[in-house]
């Protein structure tokens, strides 16, 4: 009886053990699925807004995009920025994109500013300089490769040359967001836990060696946009 009790008893446990194990990687990934979710409605909101035709018309010549759904800036006296994106990648012009990587922001200033604001952010990324920074273990935006606002406005037109051109849309106190001095690194915990297993972003976006097919609705909405 003994026997049989210690049998149940330890059938039990690798139960509930074996369930721990399996329920763990669903768990970890809840903040990136909704992070990959919010990118989505980014860029749709990016790619449906008049004023941003410029970014609509020069997607397709990126080499990969930056998309942050959510950059709070906030201070008084000293203020700073801080959020995180995914990277998408491909070999333009109609390549396969890959990714998602994820990303953290952040940036410190210093000046008379108060209030908080919150921006949704993407970034194109126009050279290889550009791309490789972002695959380094950090790139300051501004210092290690070159930062610039990209245009705004029905018929924008504009000839700018820098490895990345970003856009804002905010509400709030701040009436934009410069990324100038921002720096970008990989959250490489993000990345292990979406993907089940030590990555870093060349295995995600250069040699596409894992892929989530959560993500499959954000990448086909890239390249739709990029194939117009």
């Amino acid at each position: 009886m003994k026997s049989l009790l210690k049998s149940t008893t330890a059938i039990a446990l690798f139960a509930v053990a074996a369930t721990a194990f399996v329920a763990t990687p669903a768990l970890a990934q809840t903040d990136q699925i909704k992070l990959v979710n919010a990118a989505e409605v980014t860029l749709s909101n990016f790619l449906r807004d008049p004023d941003m035709t410029w970014l609509q018309n020069n997607i397709g010549r990126a080499k990969a995009v930056l998309i942050a759904p959510e950059i709070a800036k906030a201070g008084f006296i000293v203020g700073g920025s801080g959020g995180r994106g995914v990277l998408i990648a491909h070999e333009p012009p109609k390549g396969k994109w890959a990714g998602p990587a994820f990303y953290t922001l952040a940036t410190a200033s210093v000046g008379f500013q108060a209030g908080i604001s919150v921006s949704e952010n993407i970034t194109l990324v126009m050279t290889d300089k550009g791309l490789n920074s972002l695959l380094a273990n950090s790139v300051k935006f501004g210092a290690d490769a070159s930062v610039a606002a990209g245009p705004v406005g029905a018929g924008a037109k504009s000839d700018i040359v820098s490895d990345h051109i970003t856009f804002s849309r905010s509400k709030g106190v701040y009436g934009g967001l410069n990324l100038d001095g921002t720096v970008v690194a990989p959250s490489n915990d993000w990345n292990d836990a979406y993907y089940g297993k030590s990555v870093l972003p060349p295995d995600i976006l250069i040699r596409m060696a894992v892929h989530n097919k959560q993500a499959d609705k954000l990448l086909a909405d890239v390249t739709k946009a990029t194939r117009k």
